[in-house]
């Protein structure tokens, strides 16, 4: 027997992880200097949280620390192996605290097999390639197969995002406040995706969240697997701008009818780094080469 588990930035609800059977690890943001944990929408969290954003606060995402990562696996190892798939160490650096616990409990596990595997990808890119290895696991697959398997494929799954305002890139200091009146005024809509590392690249940027929509769609376009006849998971994610990305799943199940199409929410995590405003695609495609 062995475990898949993975970390609340995959960004699946609570109840679907419970249903698949992976057990997920928490991040923490903290507000005003209180902490609050990802609680991958089991209660009110991510209302609250974008509640804090509308208001103009700036929350502060923390790393796992290894005693957390100790705590969690340790909990799985006594169930099994476990194949524990991280967020892309280019988002974040807490895998390396992963590894750490890891290598220790590798000492107080001498029979278990224990994985730690750097997603390069973040939100529901990571969702997707651990939704897929529940599918393998479910299937009957072994653990080297998933493991095999998620090392080969990994930088085949894409991230293309937009966001629709600029106001958070003000909050978060990365341009001046005149840069954000004009750009607002112009309806500016940055375009970014994750590159085969991992990292998050703007690569152009539209008037106007139409226009937006439409580039995103051909990026996909230019890289999804099997083209029009895709039939794997395309999921979309939003950050508190559900009526946006429900334009983006129309087209999308256009274009795409053969396709697993879902609509989810970006939690916290993820939400304090891109802000309110933010729609992104996913889907399994070519392989990331920049």
């Amino acid at each position: 027997m062995f475990i898949l588990s993975c970390e609340s930035t995959a960004d699946l609800p609570y109840e679907y992880l419970q249903k698949r059977n992976i057990p997920a690890i928490s991040y923490t943001y903290s507000v005003d200097g209180t902490e609050y944990a990802d609680d991958m929408g089991q209660l009110d969290g991510r209302k609250q949280f974008y509640k804090f954003l509308s208001e103009g606060k700036l929350p502060l995402t923390s790393q796992i620390c290894e005693d957390r990562y100790m705590g969690f696996f340790r909990t799985q190892l006594e169930k099994g192996d476990l194949l524990h798939i991280a967020l892309d160490s280019s988002l974040s650096q807490s895998i390396f605290n992963a590894y750490s616990a890891a290598n220790k409990l590798k000492k107080e596990f001498p029979k278990r097999k224990i994985v730690i595997v750097d997603s390069t990808c973040g939100c529901l890119g990571y969702g997707i390639l651990v939704d897929y290895l529940a599918d393998m696991r479910d299937a009957g697959n072994s653990f080297d197969e998933l493991y095999d398997w998620a090392k080969a494929n990994k930088r085949k799954i894409h991230h293309q995002f937009f966001s629709t305002t600029l106001s958070y890139y003000r909050r978060s200091g990365r341009i001046t406040g005149p840069a954000m009146l004009l750009g607002n005024l112009l309806k500016l809509c940055p375009l970014l995706r994750l590159d085969k590392t991992g990292k998050i690249i703007a690569y152009s940027k539209v008037m106007s969240v139409n226009k937006a929509i439409g580039k995103t769609l051909e990026e996909t376009g230019s890289h999804i697997q099997d083209g029009s006849d895709y039939n794997g998971k395309l999921w979309v994610a939003h950050s508190d701008c559900e009526e946006t990305a429900q334009k983006v799943v129309e087209q999308l199940k256009q274009l795409y009818k053969n396709a697993d199409i879902r609509l989810f929410e970006i939690g916290p995590i993820i939400g304090a780094h891109c802000g309110a405003g933010t729609v992104a695609v996913y889907f399994m495609g070519d392989e990331r080469v920049s």
